[in-house]
């Protein structure tokens, strides 16, 4: 039986689109918010509006430019090298994203009478993001039905999966082409397969072809 209506932090990435068709499986109502924070790449924008309109699904963008003002970082400075040194947290961290992502996502969701917030953040490929733990979910969590008085649910159902099984979610929903082919997760603003050499994209790469020499094994 499906639950009641949920709101799905949603970038046009692989894994916010897993947690989409996902959210349409579980859910009565969905409907999706993307967050302008000054992207190297309005692509990524666009990709989630062509996405949620493919889908039916209603979107709103809201404007978090600020953002990038406050935590200057290579996913919103194009003279920030994206770069991930040992002990260090990666030059892509914004500071705060998912605290404000997730607490402006809560206020329209409360509005738009909607309790379940949908996040794909995972701490098995968390590439070392603070902000995609678990505690912090379940921190936040409290922290947002303390503050407005009301009973927020937030779904992470990518938690404790890693890319392989994230592709497998993808297939199991009956979405591993739509996602492979539609979705923008390169850091350089290439749908689908991207530039092949970023961080994320090999990350993606390396997932989906674990995936399907596992599948493939299992034939």
């Amino acid at each position: 039986m499906k639950q009641e209506k949920a709101v799905v932090v949603f970038s046009g990435g692989q894994d916010s689109t897993t947690c989409l068709f996902w959210a349409l499986k579980n859910f009565k109502e969905v409907e999706t918010v993307t967050f302008q924070y000054g992207q190297r790449h309005s692509k990524e924008i666009e990709v989630a509006k062509e996405i949620a309109a493919e889908l039916g699904v209603k979107h709103t963008v809201l404007d978090m430019s600020l953002l990038s003002q406050l935590a200057p970082n290579a996913l919103t400075r194009n003279e920030i090298d994206i770069e991930h040194n040992e002990g260090d947290l990666p030059t892509t961290f914004v500071d705060g994203r998912n605290l404000l992502f997730l607490s402006f996502a809560a206020v329209l969701a409360k509005n738009a009478g909607a309790r379940h917030l949908v996040t794909g953040v995972c701490e098995t490929d968390f590439s070392g993001y603070p902000d995609c733990r678990d505690v912090f979910i379940k921190s936040l969590n409290v922290t947002l039905n303390l503050s407005m008085d009301y009973q927020f649910v937030i779904h992470t159902p990518l938690m404790w999966i890693d890319k392989a099984e994230t592709w497998g979610l993808a297939d199991e929903l009956g979405a591993l082409d739509f996602v492979r082919e539609r979705t923008l997760t390169c850091y350089n603003g290439i749908i689908a397969d991207g530039c092949g050499e970023c961080p994320a994209c090999l990350l993606r790469k390396r997932g989906l072809n674990d995936y399907l020499q596992q599948k493939e094994e299992e034939r």
